[in-house]
């Protein structure tokens, strides 16, 4: 008999969910649930974190994790090439000069490399 009462009762967090979806679309999947909670208090909710977190599990909206920036500079790592042709590209025919560098991305949880020939 109280399980029966229990799973026809309203559920109690209705307006808090709602509220939940409301600032995780107006944000673009971008805020967790601790910056969620913190919303949450704006709008006079005031739920323990991880009551909120369970909440968004139960819903399925979970946080979009913004990749990292790409930063390529390691400082001096490896040979550096000699210095030939001195920053001077005019070439009198065509093929004389040919220039390249190699920039190694990290994409997707994958290393793609890129080099540009001038």
């Amino acid at each position: 008999y109280y399980w029966e009462k229990r799973l026809n009762r309203d559920d109690k967090y209705s307006k808090v969910k709602a509220t939940i979806q409301s600032i995780y679309h107006e944000h673009k999947g971008r805020y967790g649930y601790r910056r969620i909670t913190k919303e949450l208090k704006k709008f006079g909710f005031s739920h323990n974190p991880k009551t909120i977190n369970r909440l968004m599990n139960e819903m399925g909206v979970k946080c979009l994790v913004r990749m990292k920036k790409y930063r390529s500079y390691k400082g001096l790592v490896g040979r550096i090439a000699p210095h030939i042709l001195q920053r001077d590209f005019q070439a009198e025919k065509m093929n004389q000069k040919w220039v390249t560098d190699v920039t190694e991305f990290h994409l997707f949880g994958e290393k793609r490399y890129l080099s540009p020939i001038l």
